[in-house]
């Protein structure tokens, strides 16, 4: 019994026209036009009819799988511009509409100080100079004037790799660096900020890991008046212009004379506070270049002079904000560093 062409090609149509997604029409292509599908099980009866009737049987056939090929096709096209349209209706963006506001970063608070330090002391004709890290133990003790059998070098303080390698414990061998870079040329004016790592426990006030930044300045006719001067001019650009400043003697084995910088307590303007106690803060170690450092920097010392500085970035982070506990500032807690943007 030969089927009934066009009622088979009206039924799949009318099954075309109702599907609504690819997975319904994918659906009825199969019952048609798939492996077991309605044309391709009447082109198997093909070989079982009279030789007379196979070729108007097989051209029947073949003209209601094109059509419905044909329709399968047309009804995807339609199918995928209706989806493509919902997507739009859907997924339609007004972009008059206010962003979602994204928090903007900020630099941490020990960097903007470092940076108006920075700021000041360039300002001042000085220049920015770095140095490694990872130092060899002659550039940050020896030749600083600090031998073999010199306290400081207890193991207890510095942190060694080698014998002759160590994390540098203090800035000041760029100071090394630099006039052995320059020598003879004057004037050698830089100072030099980085990390310096001792073996300290971490407390409220210490860390293995800080920040000092070295101030030098070498040339002819260098005094202990233009290092206080220098110094002055820097407190007051910091902390304001009626701080005051002192210096107090003390001892480094790199500087002679040396000193400790003071400044009246930007809180209380020297009155005395809880946290200057006495109206002072101490803020820097200096003094004149010692003869030996600048022999070693490749400077004759009967011919010039010069003056050092070293200071702690964190502590006069510390200080500018109030903070009280040193590891604040490295925890990294976003509640405490959003504070400073």
């Amino acid at each position: 019994m030969h089927p009934d062409w066009a009622a088979t090609r009206k039924r799949a149509e009318e099954e075309l026209a109702r599907a609504r997604t690819l997975a319904e029409l994918e659906e009825v292509r199969i019952r048609y036009l798939g492996k077991k599908g309605v044309v391709t099980r009447a082109l198997a009866e093909l070989g079982r009819l009279p030789p007379e009737e196979r070729p108007q049987f097989g051209r029947q056939a073949n003209l209601l799988r094109q059509a419905l090929e044909e329709a399968v096709s047309r009804r995807r096209e339609e199918i995928e511009r209706e989806e493509e349209a919902r997507r739009l209706r859907e997924e339609r963006v007004d972009v008059t509409l206010p962003g979602v506001p994204v928090r903007r970063g900020s630099l941490h608070p020990l960097y903007q100080v470092a940076d108006e330090v920075k700021r000041i002391f360039l300002g001042m004709g000085f220049t920015v100079a770095e140095g490694p890290e990872v130092e060899y133990d002659w550039y940050n003790f020896e030749a600083l004037n600090i031998p073999r059998d010199h306290p400081s070098r207890d193991a207890q303080e510095s942190l060694y790799i080698t014998d002759d390698i160590l994390l540098r414990t203090q800035t000041s061998p760029v100071q090394i660096r630099v006039m052995q870079s320059m020598a003879p040329r004057l004037p050698v004016k830089v100072i030099a900020p980085g990390k310096v790592y001792r073996r300290d426990t971490v407390d409220p006030t210490h860390s293995f890991m800080f920040h000092q930044v070295e101030g030098l300045l070498v040339d002819r006719g260098v005094t202990m008046a233009h290092l206080r001067g220098v110094l002055e001019e820097f407190a007051r650009q910091l902390f304001g212009p009626r701080t005051r400043v002192r210096l107090r003697p003390s001892y480094f084995p790199f500087t002679e004379p040396s000193a400790e910088f003071d400044t009246t307590c930007f809180l209380c303007g020297g009155r005395g506070c809880s946290t200057c106690g006495s109206g002072w803060l101490e803020m820097a170690g200096c003094g004149m270049v010692h003869p030996r450092v600048l022999q070693v920097g490749g400077y004759d010392p009967e011919e010039v002079t010069g003056f050092a500085f070293g200071m702690g970035l964190d502590r006069l982070t510390m200080l500018k904000y109030r903070i009280t506990d040193l590891r604040l500032l490295f925890q990294n807690d976003v509640r405490f560093l959003a504070q400073f943007a």
